[in-house]
């Protein structure tokens, strides 16, 4: 059975939908009113508090700290420097993706690190040797996440700290009502935003200054429905959703290459040895087979599609997490792993693994629809990822 988070007593309260979602072995809230449609438009348009501690978090320390980063991810960890924050990914023997996460180095040998699924004992399976320190902070660390145009005005508001300066991924210290805090330049909406992370036992002080003091900039409790929408729209990958990892595949299918999703660039075969290696330049030789995507479906036909059993158009209440197939004439090429109607771009979109032959940006592919019960294909068209990334995201406010 599910627990509360740091902030449980607190978003309890708001949740006047009482529709949550397990998360971790945590109560996350799906939605905080009956829609998420204000939820939403804080994220877009004002600012949206989002609970997100139940993310898996490690403090990894000791004189092989970096030794040990560098040989379990596919980036280089020499090329980041204290105070910096870098998305990567974490690959196999065989070069597949296990997970992929967020990793702040916040001293020379002194890193926190996120993950989606529990990596614990993967860590220290490949710490053998090494004069390292692995410890699980989930459940002392607690984490908001502070998204939207107005957060940067908030936090520069609420929090001892300088936030005017503080860069696109990267992470300061300071206070909010006088608990030391982290904060980081960071998110999962493709939006301006922060992630805060706060001392367990002190996160519902944070929380309560946020609230309060963000009202003059418009703050909404933000929950899950509305951010799977905002980080579809950011080109965000979900693991088991849009890629599966390699430790729960299957099948060799269901495993995929950091080349197969988009996450080439995170991938530095220059680097010393890490776990992989050999497997990934023997695939960087090669084209991969398949590669991510986005689609964007053509509205008309949709529309079309309900006109003729006279119905009016209906758009998703919610993002759709469910597989469906994507053909070029009657073969299938692709399959779309997130589906969602965009409100910013008022546009239906998709993410998709796709073979590369067919993925090139501009392609005319049919994506499956159902209405009524009745499978239809509309026309769907390759497009670059992200569909949606506002200059404001990586802006530094002091410029």
């Amino acid at each position: 059975m599910p627990i509360g988070t740091a902030v449980h007593e607190r978003t309890f309260r708001l949740c006047e939908s009482l529709n949550y979602r397990e998360w971790s072995g945590y109560y996350a809230v799906s939605v905080y009113e009956t829609h998420h449609e204000h939820e939403y438009n804080a994220i877009r348009n004002a600012a949206a508090l989002i609970d997100v501690t139940p993310l898996f978090k490690y403090l990894v320390t000791g004189p092989d700290a970096t030794k040990l980063v560098n040989r379990v991810i596919a980036r280089d960890i020499h090329k980041v420097t204290p105070g910096q924050v870098i998305y990567c990914c974490w690959c196999d023997p065989q070069g597949k993706v296990v997970d992929d996460g967020t990793i702040s180095r916040l001293g020379e040998n002194t890193y926190r690190w996120t993950a989606a699924d529990p990596s614990l004992r993967w860590f220290q399976q490949n710490a053998l040797g090494l004069d390292v320190e692995i410890e699980d902070i989930s459940e002392q660390v607690a984490a908001l996440a502070l998204q939207g145009p107005t957060s940067g005005r908030l936090l520069q508001h609420v929090a001892e700290a300088d936030i005017a300066n503080l860069k696109y991924f990267r992470v300061t210290s300071g206070k909010i009502a006088g608990v030391p805090v982290d904060i980081s330049r960071t998110g999962y909406t493709g939006d301006l935003g922060y992630e805060i992370w706060i001392p367990w036992n002190d996160a519902v002080r944070v929380w309560d200054t946020l609230m309060a003091e963000g009202r003059a900039f418009d703050i909404h409790p933000a929950g899950m429905i509305a951010l799977d929408i905002a980080r579809i729209e950011a080109g965000f990958l979900l693991i088991d959703v849009d890629y599966i990892s390699s430790k729960k595949a299957l099948i060799e299918s269901q495993k995929y290459s950091p080349y197969e999703i988009g996450m080439g660039r995170l991938v530095h075969l220059e680097k010393e040895h890490f776990i992989g290696r050999s497997a990934l330049i023997e695939e960087h030789s090669r084209s991969p087979k398949r590669q991510l995507s986005g689609l964007e479906l053509e509205w008309t036909e949709v529309e079309q599609l309900y006109e003729d059993v006279e119905l009016a158009p209906q758009v998703p209440s919610m993002a759709s997490r469910v597989a469906v197939p994507v053909y070029r004439s009657s073969k299938q090429v692709a399959k779309a792993t997130s589906t969602t109607w965009s409100p910013t771009l008022k546009k239906m979109i998709a993410l998709a693994s796709i073979g590369s032959e067919y993925a090139q940006p501009g392609s005319k592919l049919e994506m499956e629809l159902t209405v009524e019960a009745v499978r239809h294909k509309v026309t769907a068209t390759t497009v670059t990822l992200p569909f949606f990334n506002p200059p404001r995201k990586t802006k530094t406010l002091a410029v």
